[in-house]
């Protein structure tokens, strides 16, 4: 590369390679999306079609990322967790958020029309932030973190949307209502007074998303020649085992998630 007297300004970079032997997560947060939704008309108190848009995004990044072993999506935020070994970018924290964050919002946009009739009405925004984490529990703790504020939330505003909804209060009664109330009060009400069991509702909600890679059988047809007319050709199914990633709405606080996945912490 040619060399110029302006060359010194690379100078003023400053570092940001992330430690050796640690966990480094990208999390991804919409910008300002309660503006976002209700300008969309998103569902409430969850839209599966936004829902849906978000994890196919988070394939997206881990199929263009493969050092990335597990994600996890709940409302507007998103989770990759890199592998300790992981010398991509060599684990530069701004090259990895940038790259992130700049394919899953691409992805955003470009799929949109894959679930949403309505035209969007202006570009959506997606911050970045890389956390490292030096030990297993401590990564763990993250996304049990998150799948715990997953919990939280929807609870409440799966409360709040029936009130609003169905019990014909203002946002603000609403709100009054809420205040104080813990988790039992809420599934109190949401039985009592709306016949709606929590539990019962979709795992999607309840648990937020988790993006996995999994060995998957795929089938292919196959041209044989026929045995029995050697002009004549036949369509043939064949199997074969390839790694993609799957979505699964299921507990990742318990330990038996990690007893059934312990490729995730080796790596």
């Amino acid at each position: 590369m040619a060399k110029s007297r302006y060359e010194y300004v690379k100078l003023f970079e400053q570092a940001d390679n992330c430690l050796r032997n640690c966990w480094i997560v990208v999390r991804l947060d919409g910008r300002c999306f309660h503006k976002f939704s209700s300008q969309h008309r998103f569902q409430k108190p969850n839209d599966e079609r936004a829902l849906s848009l978000m994890n196919y995004c988070g394939k997206v990044v881990m199929k263009e990322f493969p050092d990335i072993v597990i994600g996890y999506g709940q409302s507007d935020e998103f989770s990759f967790v890199f592998k300790k070994s992981c010398s991509l970018f060599g684990r530069r924290a701004s090259k990895l958020m940038t790259n992130v964050t700049s394919l899953f919002s691409s992805s955003y946009v470009f799929y949109w029309k894959n679930y949403f009739s309505d035209a969007l009405q202006y570009p959506p925004t997606f911050d970045g932030r890389v956390v490292q984490y030096p030990s297993d529990t401590n990564m763990r703790d993250y996304l049990s973190w998150r799948q715990a504020d997953c919990h939280i939330n929807n609870l409440y505003n799966t409360s709040f949307w029936a009130l609003v909804q169905q019990g014909q209060c203002t946002v603000t009664e609403a709100e009054k209502r809420l205040c104080g109330t813990d988790s039992g009060d809420k599934n109190e009400l949401l039985f009592s007074q709306f016949q709606i069991n929590y539990d019962k509702e979709p795992a999607m909600f309840r648990k937020g998303s988790v993006l996995l890679w999994k060995e998957v059988e795929e089938s292919k047809a196959k041209k044989c020649e026929n045995d029995h007319t050697e002009d004549e050709e036949y369509k043939k199914n064949t199997t074969r085992k390839r790694k993609d990633v799957i979505v699964q709405h299921i507990d990742i606080i318990g330990n038996n998630f990690w007893t059934a996945n312990t490729k995730i912490l080796s790596q």
